[in-house]
């Protein structure tokens, strides 16, 4: 119905999950998880590559699939599942309503659990965590799902049922060889080499950089976080910001999808993976030319 990839997991591989990420709070009767995995066009970071056509990315690579494409697989496949007498919530992407901020903490006095044993609402599914699960992929030390389809080319969504599905197996890792390319070429040097986060996924130890969200959310943007005392104005509300050499723009661009701001185009975590795996081989969506063609492009804004 127009995803790239599906994986079916079983609801007691999220056993010890926080309750706040627990997609059993949602439906007490699943019988199975899917995740699912929408590809990311290598041609939509191409504009972005050449320093030329910035928009594609965060209009195609991101809102359209994130709020277009993405729900209305989701909800096909839901109705199907539904005509067939089984109950099935698409998720789809995640939830602004979540009682948990963008680094897991509990967002105080902005929800409360309806009942003693419940979480507060709304629950967040962990997608990467879910698409691991349901094996479609592997985490890489970037964070980042790593499928041996795409690499690092996808967004992802989940599907919770009661229908009981045959499950896939978990998939062991061989994409992510640490060879710490996404480390090198994040725009703020955002994913560290010393400091990771380890957990445990159905009883497998899963590792990956400690990155730091807070200064991602300003690079990912392609601005640059000035030293204290030096003033920028390249994002609205931030007055110590300025663009960085990865922005052709003095001021960031307008949001496109509510996600259209991935104007450094994910240099590290996705551009650097994909190329090194492409050359290792390992993807199965090959290409006849290589991504990279030419030195990367840098804007000088010293003078500025």
């Amino acid at each position: 119905m127009g995803a790239d990839l599906v994986g079916i997991g079983t609801p007691d591989r999220w056993e010890g999950a926080p309750v706040q990420m627990d997609p059993r709070f949602i439906m007490p009767e699943a019988k199975s998880v899917i995740a699912f995995a929408f590809r990311v066009m290598r041609g939509a970071l191409r504009g972005i590559e050449e320093g030329t056509f910035f928009s594609n990315y965060s209009s195609m690579g991101y809102g359209a699939l994130n709020w277009l494409y993405i729900p209305m697989t989701m909800m096909n496949l839901a109705k199907y599942i539904e005509d067939h007498g089984y109950e099935a919530i698409p998720l789809g992407h995640l939830s602004p309503w979540r009682a948990i901020d963008n680094l897991g903490n509990l967002r105080q006095g902005y929800s409360r659990p309806v009942e003693p044993d419940k979480p507060a609402p709304d629950v967040m599914v962990h997608l990467r965590i879910a698409a691991f699960l349901c094996g479609l992929g592997e985490i890489g030390w970037s964070k980042m799902l790593l499928t041996p389809r795409f690499g690092p080319r996808q967004r992802l969504a989940v599907m919770l049922t009661e229908a009981e599905l045959e499950p896939d197996p978990i998939m062991e890792p061989f994409l992510c060889d640490r060879c710490m390319m996404c480390v090198e070429e994040c725009p703020g040097g955002l994913i560290p080499t010393d400091r990771s986060v380890e957990v445990t996924l159905a009883g497998r130890e899963v590792e990956w950089a400690d990155v730091d969200h807070k200064r991602c959310n300003v690079y990912f943007r392609a601005g640059e976080i000035l030293p204290e005392g030096e003033h920028g104005d390249y994002m609205p509300g931030r007055d110590d910001v300025a663009p960085g050499p990865w922005s052709p723009f003095p001021r960031k661009p307008n949001t496109i999808y509510e996600h259209g701001q991935a104007i450094s185009g994910s240099k590290g975590c996705t551009r650097a993976c994909m190329i090194h795996l492409e050359e290792q081989g390992k993807l199965q969506n090959a290409f006849e030319t290589p991504f990279r063609r030419k030195p990367l492009w840098r804007v000088d804004w010293s003078a500025e």
